[in-house]
């Protein structure tokens, strides 16, 4: 082979080793780009996801006000001014009517307060403005005093106060929770655990109903609803559940930014 072939094959090698970087070099690039359009599409749609997980709560939140607006200022309005003429008509009633009258007006006056107590719990302004920890104990203490399942909230640690939203969410997975045990579990006590950590808080709340199969059991809007709830916060979320052991809720919920004026949901 001459020295001039010899030289062809070289430049031809390098050429090829040349165009084959040059073409490694170009596929890493597009591959790079084609990831970074892809992580910007997950991000995007996770975004758009977010939105509207937090425009359904907006909703939610402003029927819940609205129902307990309703509830306080006209249903419970009207049951005020039907004690009050049942007052004037006791006053003028014979005798023999009078204890028919004086039981009515008694369920009438516990039913406004039953009403008011339920508007509290829905309204999300009273429940900012009482904070987690009490908002829970109102919602608990209501069980018990109508008899629905006893009922106990213990916590540890020093309690922080959280973002207003973050708080809204927390009180509302938790009410899901209750109305679920009211509903299916045929609980006669319902136990709910705060523990404030440094970084994390973590709730816990179980009954000693009947109990499911998770295996077996279809997932409920009720059970949806609380995991994309906790999903907002960015939030460990768990449901354990076996016949005949009830049933427990885990959160944990990690701290956000410090508390912030933002507008409440």
């Amino acid at each position: 082979m001459s020295k001039e072939e010899r030289l062809l094959i070289l430049y031809f090698i390098i050429v090829l080793v040349f165009l084959m970087a040059l073409f490694i070099v170009f596929f890493i690039a597009f591959q790079r780009r084609k990831n970074k359009l892809i992580m910007k599409q997950i991000v995007q749609k996770q975004a758009f996801e977010k939105e509207i997980s937090q425009s359904k709560l907006e909703i939610q939140e402003q029927t819940l006000k609205n129902i307990a607006w309703e509830l306080h200022d006209n249903v419970g309005q009207l049951l005020s001014v039907a004690n009050l003429q049942l007052n004037v008509l006791m006053r003028t009633a014979p005798d023999a009517q009078k204890p028919q009258l004086a039981e009515a007006k008694g369920v009438i006056a516990e039913s406004v307060q039953k009403i008011r107590s339920l508007s509290k719990t829905l309204n999300n302004d009273v429940v900012l403005k009482n904070g987690l920890l009490v908002s829970l104990q109102v919602e608990m203490e209501r069980f018990s005093r109508l008899k629905f399942l006893n009922t106990e909230l213990t916590y540890e640690g020093t309690v922080k106060s959280l973002q207003d939203a973050d708080e809204i969410i927390i009180f509302r997975i938790l009410q899901e929770f209750f109305t679920n045990v009211l509903k299916h579990s045929r609980a006669k006590n319902l136990f709910v655990f705060l523990s404030y950590q440094d970084t994390e808080l973590h709730v816990s709340a179980y009954d000693d109903g009947v109990g499911f199969d998770t295996s077996l059991h279809t997932e409920s809007s009720g059970m949806s609803t609380m995991a994309s709830r906790a999903k907002l916060l960015n939030s460990a979320f768990s449901i354990k559940s076996s016949p005949g052991n009830g049933t427990k809720l885990n959160l944990t919920y990690p701290y956000q930014c410090p508390k912030q004026n933002q507008a409440a949901l």
